[in-house]
């Protein structure tokens, strides 16, 4: 079945088009990206900006004009954290109706979990079980815990545009907002211990173009590698790592990096902050616990888990 899944976000809008076999097996056809900042100001206002709504709808279009080319047999525009609770979500509704002549499907966290370990784990090769996906946004960061299905998941309202406007809307961010936004993310954390056993999994896999995008400076790539960059494996001190020598650059050096797109140069800094704090956390109780945690990084997410399910689930 040829499905088309279009994933918007807090800070990007994607489009993944693909044949979907009936044992699963998905082929690409088209897959983009673009950074639209949906969520911009929306921790802090309540409702989408006009100028963020008008980015989404020219993207939509462009995207609506690429699907039509493809023609698929069935299509959802899933969107996630900033569309949930916003003020004005009808006039967003409106105006992808208009372009793409179906509804927004916003999707509750529960929802966005099992896609994003669905996406995830389909084809994964090589790793032991129990696996814990972290499906790291602009605005909410999923944590699922599961093996063939998922056993305990959670949406932590914290992301990498959030945490940016909360605490360091600012080139190179202070200590002290350093400090802040470390403090936000280990009361989300203990929040999120509650639920999920930290000390449960023995791969963690981290997903979204946050987590992509720092592990292609862990691998010193001269350019985004989507090949290199998916099953990566990397370490808890090499997160930190990146992290420290990202919050340190000025905004010209983060964008002058070859990998970095340019939507992720203001909010790379936050997003790897918080990226380096959950995987140390689960590391330690892993170990803890007697255990090692392999973390490995993938490129497939809750897009390629919504264009599955689309097609797996499909009367």
């Amino acid at each position: 079945m040829r499905v088309a899944a279009f994933d918007c976000g807090t800070n990007s809008l994607r489009l993944l088009i693909a044949d979907v076999a009936a044992d699963g097996t998905l082929t690409d056809l088209h897959r983009e990206t673009r950074i639209v900042r949906l969520g911009q100001g929306v921790d802090a206002t309540g409702e989408f900006a006009p100028e963020a709504l008008e980015r989404t709808f020219v993207v939509a279009k462009e995207f609506a004009e690429v699907a039509a080319e493809y023609q698929p047999e069935k299509l959802r525009f899933v969107a996630t954290s900033a569309s949930r609770d916003v003020k004005n979500r009808d006039e967003f509704f409106a105006g992808i109706v208009s372009i793409l002549g179906v509804v927004p499907d916003v999707i509750a966290g529960e929802e966005e979990a099992r896609l994003s370990f669905l996406g995830a784990t389909a084809n994964l090769t090589g790793a032991d079980g129990p696996y814990v996906v972290m499906d790291l946004g602009g605005g909410s960061t999923e944590l699922v815990l599961g093996r063939e299905d998922v056993q305990a998941a959670l949406s932590m309202d914290i992301g990498s545009v959030r945490l940016t406007e909360r605490h360091m809307p600012v080139e190179t961010p202070s200590e002290d907002q350093i400090q802040a936004a470390l403090a936000d993310i280990d009361g989300q954390l203990d929040q999120a211990a509650q639920i999920v056993d930290f000390s449960a999994p023995r791969t963690f896999i981290g997903v979204a173009g946050t987590v992509t995008t720092i592990t292609a400076g862990i691998l010193g790539l001269e350019s985004y590698q989507r090949e290199r960059i998916h099953g990566a494996h990397i370490s808890v001190a090499d997160v930190a790592e990146e992290s420290r020598k990202l919050l340190a650059m000025d905004r010209q050096e983060r964008t002058d990096l070859p990998y970095m797109h340019p939507g992720r140069v203001d909010v790379i800094g936050a997003g790897s902050l918080l990226f380096a704090r959950i995987v140390a956390r689960f590391d330690q109780a892993v170990t803890a616990a007697g255990g090692s945690l392999d973390i490995r990084i993938s490129e497939t997410d809750i897009l390629d888990g919504t264009a599955l399910d689309l097609a797996l689930t499909s009367s």
